[in-house]
């Protein structure tokens, strides 16, 4: 590595004594990476994938064998009834409103099981923005919450109790820009119970952003209702170049769907446009992508430790998501940490990140994403507010050699900028 990037070489030293010390936890990954890799093949086999769902319609896309053939192989794979897939899913937060939107009444109330929210969902619900935009406050539809314990754990027996009011009850699995640990399937599991002790009737609705392939099941296996995701993060491999999936039972995919185009119409209608390809192919690779993100995860919080930071999760924890929080302690570190990732990318290397005001976000951003598809976070990438306590949140790496090597120039700039000694 030192021919090519000029890496000091007791960076070099470390960063391969890091990597020995990560052994364990890489074994286990490519385990789980496996088992999901099977699981995977098998919907596509079972569900009779061939070359012609692999074309694109135009229009109005009646008869897209490719579309409503890859709907079947997700339900599958993430042991959903049904599904919607579509490229027209901007993001996952889109994909969240169209399943929120698709779901409640006005008069029904929207239970956040884990405290508040991601950033990008306030707006959405209502809890900030200009009232008369359309927001789920506007249509009459309340919000209520249930605090984590100490920032920490879920509130069960709250959940139990604020659950008879409500009609859904959501739960985000990932941790947004939060130092709370994400949920693995069996805590999420372990909230839908309570939320149904509470209401039998509530619908289970899993923001699972970053959790995809994870694990070897998906919270559809511990009651939820409706899980929800982009496909520019884990499920589409690094190769989806945009679009996201609502995966569950079959009443509220099909709600969610007459909410994405129009009642009546629902999954009937809405042409691939030659995204179908990409979209079969990043899900058959997602599983062995997300092995790479995980490992990089776990390289990067193990030579920051020895670098003396705080990581969560710290090296050594098992994951539930493809994100590592890096504790940078200052704006300085947290720059140059994110700049030295930049310099690592494939693409845009050359840019110098710096934080700007991101639509729907409270505080200014600063990103390092140097990707093939804009703001795909399965591809190597490093963000974070620039508000106290100056964490960085860094994810994905569609090959491990290439995230290592991303992750081991963000500590030679923090060094050539003097903030790290070694």
């Amino acid at each position: 590595m030192d021919s090519f990037f000029n890496t000091d070489k007791r960076i070099t030293e470390l960063a391969r004594k890091a990597e020995e010390e990560c052994c364990e936890q890489f074994r286990e990954i490519d385990s789980i990476a496996e088992y999901n890799g099977q699981k995977v093949l098998a919907a596509f086999i079972n569900n009779k994938v061939s070359e012609s769902c692999l074309k694109g319609t135009t229009g109005y896309g009646y008869g897209d064998i490719g579309r409503d053939t890859l709907d079947k192989v997700f339900a599958e794979a993430f042991g959903a009834e049904d599904a919607v897939v579509r490229h027209n899913f901007v993001n996952g937060t889109h994909a969240l409103s169209t399943a929120l939107f698709g779901v409640l009444r006005t008069g029904d109330t929207m239970l956040s099981a884990a405290g508040r929210p991601y950033d990008t969902m306030e707006e959405i619900i209502g809890l900030r923005g200009e009232p008369g935009k359309g927001s789920l406050k506007d249509f009459g539809i309340g919000y209520i919450q249930a605090d984590l314990i100490n920032d920490r754990d879920p509130d069960y027996g709250e959940i139990t109790k604020l659950a008879a009011q409500a009609k859904i009850v959501y739960i985000q699995r990932s941790r947004g820009y939060s130092l709370r640990p994400s949920f693995d399937v069996e805590t999420v599991g372990r909230m839908i119970e309570a939320a149904k002790k509470g209401n039998s009737d509530i619908i289970a609705v899993v923001d699972n952003c970053y959790g995809e392939f994870v694990e070897r099941v998906e919270p559809t296996a511990v009651g939820a209702d409706l899980i929800i995701g982009s496909l520019i993060k884990n499920p589409g491999g690094g190769i989806a170049s945009t679009g996201g999936y609502i995966a569950g039972r079959a009443d509220l995919v099909e709600k969610c769907a007459d909410r994405l185009t129009c009642i009546g119409m629902g999954k009937e209608v809405g042409c691939s446009l030659g995204q179908s390809r990409e979209m079969f192919l990043g899900f058959f690779l997602a599983p062995q992508t997300v092995s790479a993100a995980l490992k990089t995860s776990v390289f990067a919080c193990r030579l920051f430790e020895k670098l003396g930071f705080k990581t969560l999760p710290e090296s050594c924890e098992r994951r539930t998501d493809i994100i590592a929080s890096v504790l940078l302690e200052n704006e300085q570190n947290l720059t140059a940490f994110c700049q030295g990732i930049q310099k690592g990318s494939p693409v845009d290397s050359y840019a110098v990140p710096e934080a700007w005001d991101m639509p729907g976000y409270d505080s200014k951003v600063i990103m390092a994403a140097g990707a093939f598809t804009m703001g795909a976070s399965i591809e190597l990438s490093a963000d974070a507010p620039i508000r106290p306590p100056f964490a960085v949140w860094l994810q994905g790496g569609i090959t491990y050699p290439s995230g290592k090597t991303g992750v081991m120039l963000a500590a030679q700039e923090m060094l050539n900028k003097g903030l790290i000694k070694l």
